[in-house]
């Protein structure tokens, strides 16, 4: 069946008082915990989330999302956070000043990963379990339908992350399965190459100057590193292999425009690369398989998910030792704050 046929996209504007009830902060949180917005861990195979209050550091509220709620990206506007449900074909648009559910929007399909363009004009999702990559239309100003499908690209096998330039020209996607990279023209939609990359690509990083793209290969130890300056069809070329650690999966910028972070999620381990010289110049622990992380406001503090434990880590980067931790849901994946560093 061809996307065009597909019934509308349906959003749940009415949400029970019920539902509203359960994203309320308690009488008694405290002041001093109102004065921080909350941290937001997706858990994977619980089909909620968790909000964790930054100053007690302990759970407040389970919020229910749809099936397989794996990652999350802030609205152009910064109005909100949407949660992508992957197995539950929807988002879910959360206030990312209180974490308060403001919608679901529903008939997305197959939403592990995504992305808004730079320009504002595209939400692109990656469909990992259906090999395709869909473009949305963004129109916040139509309440009923503020996504609408404009083209779906075959994108086989199993497309991971996404990553897209500054200037809103390029899509970058990690074929997970193939062992591949894409490259999509964003204006036509149409690709513009594909090459053969390490073992089990995940999460890509395109660098502040739109030069370099950093590939994360969980299958390996390394994240590879290619110079994806060239216009239009010219295959990009490998600069380096940078060993990190094992199951090198997850990025996240520090946030100074020239460093960035990638977990490793067997090494149990998170490398601090730097994007200008291509090294790795300092690391940090990642106890039970560490995924994706925050870095907060302070600049001196990790978030991570430990994936295996159902925890979320907090680590002192100058100490470089794991502050405390708390327990979350079940495979806790996407993490969230306000009070956080640039992503770039």
């Amino acid at each position: 069946m061809s996307f065009q046929s597909w019934p509308r996209l349906t959003v749940a504007l009415s949400l029970s008082a019920a539902a509203f009830a359960l994203v309320a902060y308690p009488a008694d949180a405290g002041a001093a915990g109102a004065a921080k917005p909350p941290v937001i861990v997706l858990n994977s195979l619980d089909a909620d989330i968790s909000v964790v209050d930054p100053i007690s550091f302990k759970q407040i509220k389970r919020i229910p999302t749809g099936k397989e709620p794996h990652h999350l990206y802030l609205s152009p506007d910064q109005k909100s956070l949407l949660v992508a449900n992957a197995l539950g074909d929807s988002l879910t648009f959360l206030d990312p000043h209180t974490a308060e559910v403001q919608r679901v929007v529903r008939g997305i399909h197959d939403p592990y990963h995504l992305r808004f363009s730079p320009d504002m004009k595209w939400l692109i999702t990656a469909a990992n379990r259906l090999d395709y990559v869909n473009f949305y239309s963004w129109t916040p100003a139509d309440k009923a339908e503020p996504l609408k499908l404009v083209k779906r690209i075959s994108a086989p096998k199993t497309p991971s992350h996404l990553a897209i330039d500054s200037k809103s020209s390029t899509l970058f996607v990690s074929l997970q399965d193939s062992n591949e990279l894409l490259a999509v023209d964003l204006a036509t939609q149409a690709p513009r190459w594909k090459i053969t990359v390490g073992e089990m690509p995940a999460d890509i990083f395109l660098t502040a100057d739109d030069k370099h793209l950093l590939v994360a290969l969980t299958g390996d130890a390394v994240v590879e590193v290619y110079d994806v300056s060239a216009a239009g069809t010219t295959p990009p070329k490998l600069v380096k292999r940078l060993p990190t650690g094992k199951g090198a999966h997850s990025f996240r910028a520090w946030g100074d425009h020239r460093h960035v972070l990638v977990s490793n999620r067997v090494a149990n381990t998170i490398s601090k690369i730097d994007t200008q010289t291509l090294t790795v110049v300092d690391q940090f622990p990642g106890p039970s398989g560490p995924d994706d992380m925050e870095v907060l406001g302070d600049g001196k503090t990790i978030l991570v998910n430990s994936r295996w434990a159902g925890k979320l880590t907090e680590i002192d980067t100058q100490t470089k030792k794991v502050v405390r931790q708390v327990k979350v849901g079940k495979s806790p994946h996407g993490v969230f704050t306000l009070d956080s560093q640039p992503r770039q």
